[in-house]
Formats: structure tokens, C-alpha cells, sequence
């Protein structure tokens, strides 16, 4: 696997090497000695999946709050999505920047989003479906968010979403309702 570094402190883009032959090819998508040895010492404790019919479909940027701020590895398994991830640690020398990978099948890359930072992503075709792995379980009343298009962020969304649920949509703006951030 290569890890690139993204613009994200902690984050990066993680491209599998795969195999290939006249079946197809084979590639490791996770291994803890070559994360470990790429300095991301993580340990999985849930395994999630999202699928969105539509294209232009916004989900997030969702995190949790301490002490269950979990970190992911997202990947694209079916359609074509733009993965984001949002550093929302005040501590870090990237805080409130963002960046953002196109993931879908046939490129296999991942996105690694480090504890302590938001995740959105956007399908860019019908049919879209990702996989990802959190390292803290899912806890509702440590569940939060952050507004797409909060200017704070000014994340550089190449479409417009066209779906996107109230919740989503009805985040207050960052610098009011969470300075200071997730830490």
C-alpha cells in the first residue's frame, strides 16, 4: 500500500497495490504493520456501510465528541463519491482545513481520516455505496456536525449537493456553535 499525506494533518490517501493476473487481482486494504509503519497506530472496532441512491447526495460532516472521537478509513465499493475530511482539532497546526480524495472501485484508493477530525462525502454518481471502518463505536449522544458549506471550512465543493437531510443542512455555524473545536 502507498500512503500519501493529505493537507489534513494525520490524514492520508491510501492506495492499495493490487495483483493483478488473467482472473482479476487481489489487494490488501488493510494491514496493521504497514499502518504502523506509515505512523498510524489504529485499532477497528466497527464497520460501517452508506449507500446512496442519488447523485449530488451530501452526507455530513459528522464526528463525535469526546471520548468516543473515532478515526476512519473510508472507501468507495460501488458509484463514485468525493470523500472529505475536516480537521477539526484546535491543537493542530491544520485546523479547520479540509481535504478531499475521489474514491470509487476501480482506483481502490482510501482515505484515512485521523480521531479528532469531521468526515463528508458526496456521490457524484447514482448509486453509490462506501465502506468504512471506525475505531470507536458509534455513540448517538456524542454524535455531532458541522455545516457543508460553513464558511469556516470554505471546503471547495466541485458540484452542488442537491440531496442533503435537515439535519445535515440545519448545523449552526461552526465559529458560534463549536469554537474550539472537537478536542
Amino acid at each position: 500500500m502507498r500512503f500519501e499525506p493529505t493537507e489534513v494533518t494525520g490524514a492520508f490517501r491510501v492506495t492499495p497495490e493490487p495483483r493483478r493476473d488473467d482472473r482479476g487481482h487481489f489487494a490488501r486494504v488493510w494491514c496493521e504493520r504497514q499502518f504502523a509503519d506509515a505512523g498510524i497506530d489504529v485499532r477497528w472496532r466497527q464497520a460501517n456501510t452508506g449507500f446512496s441512491h442519488t447523485r449530488l447526495t451530501l452526507r455530513g460532516i459528522h464526528f463525535q465528541r469526546e471520548p468516543h472521537q473515532e478515526a476512519k478509513l473510508v472507501r468507495c465499493t460501488r458509484g463514485r463519491v468525493l470523500d472529505v475530511g475536516v480537521d477539526l482539532r484546535p491543537s493542530s497546526a491544520t485546523y479547520r482545513r479540509w481535504t478531499s480524495v475521489e474514491l470509487d472501485p476501480d482506483n481502490a484508493t482510501m482515505l484515512f481520516i485521523p480521531a479528532g477530525c469531521g468526515h463528508a462525502y458526496l456521490t457524484i454518481e447514482d448509486d453509490s455505496e462506501i465502506m468504512y471502518l471506525t475505531s470507536a463505536e458509534y455513540v448517538p449522544e456524542a454524535a455531532s456536525g458541522a455545516r457543508w458549506d460553513d464558511p469556516a471550512f470554505a471546503i471547495d465543493w466541485p458540484l452542488r449537493p442537491t440531496v442533503i437531510s435537515a439535519q445535515d443542512a440545519a448545523w449552526g455555524d461552526w465559529r458560534t456553535s463549536a469554537e474550539g473545536g472537537i478536542e
